[in-house]
């Protein structure tokens, strides 16, 4: 009998805990709403304790989303559970995710408890978070490492409480799938009143074992996977949430389990994170790498000419990819870009159809061709935009290999022209440095990547960087255009007005400093 699996998306907490991925409030809504679309059952959308911005991230998306469960991770703690439930109150379907440490290692030196301390401290705190909503999930971090019995007794005490979801992870990426298997299993033959409760596992990816566990998992019983898009989290990541979804799909004979995830998202979901984040992910990537499939190999060439079941186990259409390629052109009307935008899946208002239509035509006047990456990327560059404190006029480069590189840029700020001009190393390090001269802040260049969007001479080149101010805080700013040092300046000048428009969501524009503390 196949049974269905909740899939618990965590990208937006765990996930975003990973270096370099941190994201600002619309770029999680954004997130969260392709999420939903995905039709993932549970998202969790962050730790509302954890700093001002994760709290207005998780109540934002807990008052806009309509057909999933939104979660907020708190701490075995009153005031934890008190703003988590504030964030998550206007939710259609809250759920409040409260976790300790159950093994002998972090309770001795990370929390400094004794078990009965433990023990009490989560009875008390289900029960405490039971008062507001219904749906309580309790978690043991570095459950792998915990002693079995200690462990049934706590979840005794926390479904007797109120928990509905009992969630036991590999924290650290320690166990392998027969040992997880067997401990999942003996845990629920020490505590009976599992069998009420929904089993759930959190896998990290340290030994490169995180699905695999997770499927293991399930074989052991568990009803809930908890996941990210990408493998994206903490260390070496998490359990990759396309993986799993097409593993339960592809070898449902094997497994007898699926989920009710629509897979043709799968990339396109992969695509945004990777624009939000600026991480991309290897070639070889299972599911959403641009290799999964590819195929070079004459050999493997002449079996999938002859049948695609030769070297394929999935079709590509079933994760979102498209042979079809050529899709628009600079003659064509805002009916057919309307028409194609929605084949591809997106949903725009007429105002965004558009706003999108003036800058397909503008790129289509650029390019012999128009890829549906093209559109895509234009689509996933605006719908992560922040408000633009600076905008860019023009830009005029002199450059050659016997004169010193030479940018003069000007930007509009409150209507008003703001011009500079300065020397680099090359076109592009003068064009940020007069940037920053407009900006007039210590800026930091941290990374920057240029790369192309599709083939072709006259290819959509995609600029990425990433500048840190003063206090060491990260933003990562994208520009695209054909011509690759405009796009190198646009993606810049995004960088600031996300630095810009974050600093404005701070209280009285105060840096919060929070422990960060994380579970699972």
């Amino acid at each position: 009998m196949t049974k269905t699996i909740k899939i618990f998306d965590t990208t937006l907490r765990d996930g975003e805990q990973s270096p370099g991925c941190s994201m600002n409030l619309k770029e999680k809504v954004e997130m969260a709403k392709q999420l939903e679309k995905m039709k993932v059952d549970i998202i969790e959308a962050g730790f509302a304790i954890s700093s001002p911005g994760d709290f207005m991230s998780v109540k934002t998306i807990a008052e806009t989303l309509k057909d999933c469960t939104v979660a907020s991770l708190a701490r075995t703690a009153e005031q934890d559970i008190d703003r988590a439930w504030e964030a998550l109150s206007n939710a259609v379907s809250p759920r409040i995710h409260t976790f300790i440490a159950t093994s002998p290692i972090h309770m001795e030196y990370k929390l400094r408890m004794t078990p009965d301390e433990v023990y009490e401290r989560s009875v008390a705190m289900v029960k405490y978070a039971k008062k507001y909503c219904s749906d309580i999930e309790w978690s043991a971090e570095d459950a792998t490492r915990s002693d079995p019995v200690f462990l049934a007794k706590i979840i005794e005490g926390v479904i007797k409480s109120g928990a509905t979801t009992i969630n036991l992870p590999d924290t650290v990426g320690y166990t392998t799938p027969d040992e997880y298997y067997d401990f999942l299993m003996k845990v629920q033959e020490f505590a009976p009143s599992m069998s009420k409760v929904i089993l759930s596992s959190h896998c990290h990816n340290d030994l490169g074992l995180a699905v695999a566990n997770s499927l293991a998992a399930i074989k052991a019983g568990a009803a809930q996977i908890e996941c990210t898009v990408n493998g994206i989290g903490e260390r070496a990541g998490n359990a990759a949430m396309e993986e799993i979804v097409m593993a339960l799909n592809t070898r449902r004979d094997i497994h007898q389990a699926e989920t009710r995830t629509v897979t043709n998202e799968i990339v396109r979901s992969s695509n945004l994170l990777s624009r939000i984040t600026g991480v991309k992910v290897q070639p070889n990537k299972a599911i959403v790498g641009e290799n999964a499939f590819a195929h070079e190999s004459g050999i493997h060439q002449h079996g999938v000419m002859n049948n695609k079941e030769t070297y394929e186990i999935m079709k590509p259409e079933s994760v979102g990819l498209s042979k079809n390629n050529l899709v628009l052109g600079k003659h064509s009307g805002k009916h057919a870009f309307r028409d194609k935008v929605q084949q591809m899946g997106y949903n725009l208002s007429e105002e965004e159809i558009d706003g999108m239509f003036i800058k397909f035509k503008e790129l289509a006047d650029k390019k012999k061709q128009v890829y549906d990456r093209d559109i895509e990327a234009l689509i996933a560059k605006a719908s992560v935009q922040v408000p633009k404190t600076y905008s860019l006029e023009h830009f005029v480069i002199n450059s050659g290999n016997t004169i010193t590189p030479t940018a003069v840029i000007r930007m509009i700020r409150d209507g008003k022209p703001l011009e500079k001009v300065s020397r680099g190393d090359g076109p592009i390090n003068a064009s940020f440095n007069a940037i920053e001269k407009i900006v007039g802040t210590g800026l930091k260049l941290e990374d920057y990547q240029l790369q192309s969007v599709t083939e072709g001479n006259d290819a959509l080149g995609d600029a990425l960087v990433k500048i840190s101010d003063s206090d060491g805080q990260i933003y990562a700013g994208r520009g695209l255009s054909t011509d690759v040092i405009e796009a190198s300046i646009r993606a810049y000048i995004n960088a600031v007005n996300k630095m810009i428009y974050e600093k404005t969501l701070k209280p009285n524009g105060i840096n919060v400093k929070t422990d960060k503390e994380t579970s699972n």
